[in-house]
């Protein structure tokens, strides 16, 4: 059910941007799988950018992670990161990318077993996930020295 669910949501990137169907819930099939599919794919999309990026993305090039300069993303997993602490962009992107990747690997949260259901917390588990996804992708669109690249290529 979710690998048609993604080959569907891959189908409607290829064919346009009509972002109202893009992100219009398939009649018959669960909100949850749906968005399951959706975060799993953003972060995979997410990572591949990074991964074309992080060459020019280095702690001296991008000393903070932020959104332009009136923003500054801290890092805080209530782990080993209690509170809001202060990284680089590349630090901050590979603990996001960790943090991501465990919590979608959790089959307590992201369960694989068609008919396991989801948990309680899992709509707002995801809103934060995509929230911290959002703020990487924004940050990557204002980062001067990857547009400064971008360009140039």
């Amino acid at each position: 059910m979710r690998y048609s669910l993604h080959k569907q949501a891959s189908a409607s990137l290829k064919s346009g941007l009509d972002l109202k169907e893009i992100v219009k819930l398939p009649d018959n099939e669960d909100e949850d799988d749906w968005i399951a599919v959706h975060v799993v794919d953003f972060f995979n999309r997410i990572n591949l950018v990074y991964g074309i990026i992080s060459e020019y993305c280095t702690r001296e090039t991008c000393p903070t992670m932020s959104g332009g300069p009136r923003y500054e993303y801290r890092w805080c997993d209530g782990i080993k990161y209690k509170k809001p602490t202060s990284l680089s962009a590349p630090d901050y992107i590979t603990l996001l990318m960790e943090w991501v990747e465990t919590i979608i690997n959790d089959e307590s949260i992201f369960p694989i077993q068609v008919g396991t259901p989801f948990p309680k917390n899992f709509r707002s588990t995801c809103k934060k996930l995509l929230s911290r996804l959002y703020r990487y992708e924004m940050t990557n669109r204002l980062c001067p020295e990857v547009l400064g690249i971008v360009r140039s290529n």
